[in-house]
């Protein structure tokens, strides 16, 4: 083959790469419809989305869903969270909307009581953790990406399979009223749950651990000025969370044992009954029907990526319910890709390279809370009613100082994570 012949070659080469999946550096060529692609409207997906476009990234988020006015199990926003929508400019709008705050967690082990995590010493704006119905978080999220003028936020609009261009992911395909679409970017981050449909298209399949535990929630109707410990501990942990006129309830139970029968909900309220006689008579009201049943799943991706996708919060890593810390792990996991990713997505698309570095920051505090979670199931389980609290427990109650290293884990997580420079400079712009 002459010299000429190669070069001729080598220059058709890189021209179908450039059409297809970008050139060398990574650029997407003018087909890409927008910079970034974030499926899901969640916690994660908003916050990312709103993150990159305050860096000018062009990004549109798809959501299935035409609101969020949904029944939301975790509504907790902790300190660290409540830090970054200060950094974000949004802190005082939070703080108008409707909310109850709890500085200190409170458990009751049969009779003892006692703080199994204060979050009054973290070096954060706010030392508590906010209850807010997760409907108005999002909706403050969203409002706030409507006003960047390089946010788009679809709703009613599902992602039901990737695109590619070879081994390169390019975009996703949509399905709405309209009918399906495509959408093409740079790059698409999967933020739709531990249940993610891209995630299973693009090939990416969580490895599951270990797992002994799911939780049934339900509401019971609550007295005026009533209050009960956030989580007590007897016959399976209930966590009691004040929803104002009722308390939304869960109990956690032996995985696989919950199957829907009158019976079944008469153990539920005895177990209820044992754990807060508080609650037993209320829990006569609590029919078959009022019961929901969360499966707890604890996976996470060996790769949260592929060439031209990101995978963040439940969909790299599904947690737990305890200690109500998910949330939180996905907004850090949001704020990260965004802060690494946003810069390059202006110009291009990431490498995989750049990818990687997101998982390499963010594996491993998702890692350490997973093996935390694992390791504290059997007291979540523990039936035993005439039992006195485990060891760390009751160093916990005869120590009051060590309910700050909990309140650390819980309020702030193992990393937490800021906003760019970049990113706060625009909010102080507007």
């Amino acid at each position: 083959m002459s010299r000429a012949q190669s070069e001729a070659m080598k220059a058709q080469r890189s021209e179908q790469d450039q059409t297809v999946a970008g050139d060398a550096s990574g650029r997407l060529g003018a087909a890409a419809d927008t910079d970034c692609i974030v499926v899901g409207g969640g916690p994660a997906g908003l916050v990312c989305g709103l993150v990159l476009a305050r860096l000018g990234v062009r990004v549109t988020v798809v959501e299935k869903h035409d609101d969020f006015l949904r029944d939301f199990r975790g509504d907790t926003i902790h300190p660290s969270t409540q830090d970054l929508l200060a950094e974000l400019g949004l802190l005082d709008e939070f703080l108008t909307l409707p909310h109850a705050d709890m500085p200190r967690v409170r458990l009751r082990w049969n009779d003892e009581e006692f703080v199994l995590a204060d979050f009054s010493r973290l070096p954060t704006r706010r030392r508590a953790i906010s209850f807010m119905p997760q409907w108005e978080f999002l909706d403050l999220i969203a409002r706030a990406g409507e006003r960047e003028p390089t946010f788009t936020l679809l709703r009613s609009t599902e992602a039901i399979d990737v695109l590619r261009a070879g081994e390169q992911i390019v975009g996703v395909r949509t399905r709405s009223s309209a009918g399906e679409e495509t959408l093409r970017a740079r790059l698409v981050i999967a933020a739709d749950g531990r249940d993610s449909t891209v995630r299973d298209a693009a090939g990416l399949h969580p490895r599951r651990l270990a797992t002994a535990m799911d939780v049934l929630w339900f509401r019971v109707p609550k007295a005026d000025a009533e209050s009960l410990p956030f989580g007590q501990a007897s016959a399976g942990l209930l966590i009691a969370i004040d929803r104002g006129e009722y308390f939304q309830v869960a109990n956690a139970i032996t995985a696989g044992t919950w199957v829907p029968s009158e019976g079944a909900v008469s153990a539920l309220r005895g177990r209820v009954g044992r754990t807060s006689p508080q609650l037993r008579e209320r829990m006569e009201r609590v029919g078959l029907e009022d019961v929901r049943l969360l499966r707890v799943r604890l996976e996470r991706l060996r790769a949260w990526y592929a060439p031209g996708m990101l995978c963040i919060g439940d969909a790299a890593h599904a947690m737990s319910p305890a200690g109500g810390v998910g949330i939180n792990l996905a907004i850090q996991d949001a704020v990260a890709a965004a802060r690494i990713l946003g810069p390059g997505l202006r110009t291009g698309a990431p490498t995989v390279a750049q990818l990687r570095r997101v998982q390499r920051r963010r594996a491993w505090p998702a890692a350490v809370i997973q093996w935390i979670q694992l390791r504290i199931q059997p007291v979540l389980l523990a039936d035993r009613p005439d039992s006195r609290p485990p060891l760390p427990l009751r160093l916990v109650a005869r120590f009051p100082a060590f309910a700050h290293v909990p309140g650390r884990i819980i309020g702030m997580g193992i990393r937490p994570e800021h906003v760019d420079a970049e990113a706060r400079r625009r909010v102080r712009r507007q």
